[in-house]
């Protein structure tokens, strides 16, 4: 048995395009922020934010990677609201492998973001230990309204087979 079938391998390419419906606007800077505890005065105080070369207030750099926060998207069943391939691989768990990200520059009150996902690669290996284990690779690019790049991420996700073959 092969985890990489003929259905898996027509997932590379497939590409997803979420438009905020409104621009981010400051308090979700600062809302966020304030939720995962990063209290920088970027985030809340205009005036700090020009005196360190900004035009006003930004956000955490990984918000614009949450695409919970604008893509009005529904919930999973798990109560996610933001981006997922909604893969299902029958016999295996489900792995982050990691992200890698790369800022252009901090999100503006008045960007309306839009996040474009791209399955870039669909591999297969054998783990240590005898394991099939599927690799999906994605990328995000994030822009603006003016199409300007704000941020990347290179994403992977790896199911491994519950049993060895």
């Amino acid at each position: 048995m092969t985890l990489l079938t003929d259905e898996v391998r027509a997932l590379e390419g497939q590409t997803k395009v979420y438009t905020a419906p409104e621009p981010f606007g400051a308090a979700a800077g600062r809302y966020f922020g304030l939720a995962i505890g990063d209290d920088n005065p970027l985030y809340s105080d205009p005036a700090y934010a020009r005196a360190q070369g900004l035009a006003g207030v930004t956000a955490p750099l990984t918000l614009i990677c949450e695409t919970n926060q604008y893509a009005a998207l529904p919930m999973d069943p798990e109560g996610y609201a933001g981006h997922t391939w909604g893969l299902d691989i029958p016999g295996t768990r489900q792995v982050r492998g990691g992200n890698r990200y790369t800022f252009h520059r901090r999100i503006r009150p008045e960007d309306v973001v839009t996040a474009t996902w791209r399955i870039t690669s669909v591999t297969e290996k054998v783990t240590g230990s005898g394991n099939e284990m599927l690799i999906i690779a994605s990328t995000a690019t994030y822009t603006n309204q003016d199409d300007e790049l704000l941020a990347e991420n290179a994403e992977t996700i790896i199911f491994v087979g519950l049993e060895k073959e």
